[in-house]
């Protein structure tokens, strides 16, 4: 392999590895986004009378759930990110 070929193969593993950074990135989001509805449909955002209810509370529920179910993700979550990434990477692969 000459030079011109050794710096096209490295800067085509380096687009790659670009790509699937931002897949997986993608790929952990959307499994966030569905474990926040998730947690959402079992009533993890509810308003309780315990704190003391109210507008502010019911506002900012939302933001919790969401930095729940984010770090759900981020910490391996229930494999969806990863079954969607293997989906849009062979996705992309099949376009090559």
């Amino acid at each position: 392999m000459d030079v011109s070929q050794t710096y096209l193969a490295t800067t085509l593993s380096g687009e790659r590895q670009t790509a699937d950074s931002a897949l997986q990135r993608v790929a952990v989001e959307l499994e966030a986004t569905f474990l926040a509805e998730m947690l959402k449909s079992a009533g993890l955002g509810k308003a309780r009378s315990a704190f003391g209810g109210g507008a502010g509370e019911e506002q900012f529920n939302s933001f919790l759930v969401r930095q729940q179910a984010d770090q759900l993700a981020r910490s391996g979550g229930i494999g969806l990110a990863e079954s969607l990434f293997n989906a849009l990477k062979d996705s992309r692969d099949g376009q090559y």
